[in-house]
């Protein structure tokens, strides 16, 4: 059975605009990856591995929904970007490192922050030519 806040966390996914589910899949991605951060540095194996693994298919899921018709150079970019991050992802599962997972969470939160003031900007352009 569902708890009160899996029910209203489903509800959020299924409601989010296009622009709020992506700033969500970055958020997540960054979590997991600061989970693993931490789990490297107390050497645990089994949760560094569960959330460089989760972390992975988020940045996987982003990779997969990129339109590289619409999208052209800068599709292509983020496309070789994402492979970055997923191979630095397995480097550091691999060595148990943080830099390698450092690295990731580095470029989450610039491409975080990135998408960000780009859905604001669109949003404020938006609602003024409304208004």
């Amino acid at each position: 059975m569902k708890s009160a806040y899996q029910k209203y966390k489903t509800t959020s996914i299924q409601s989010a605009s296009r622009e709020k589910l992506l700033l969500m899949m970055y958020e997540g991605a960054i979590k997991f990856t600061k989970l693993a951060i931490q789990a490297a540095e107390k050497n645990d194996i089994a949760e560094r591995g569960m959330n460089i693994g989760r972390a992975y298919d988020i940045i996987m899921e982003l990779n997969n929904t990129l339109d590289h018709k619409v999208g052209g150079e800068i599709s292509k970019n983020l496309e070789q970007l994402y492979m970055y991050m997923t191979d630095r992802l397995t480097q550091g599962n691999l060595s148990g490192k943080t830099e390698p997972l450092k690295d990731v969470l580095k470029l989450l939160e610039t491409l975080y922050d990135g998408w960000s003031k780009a859905i604001e900007s669109i949003k404020k352009n938006q609602s003024d030519k409304v208004g």
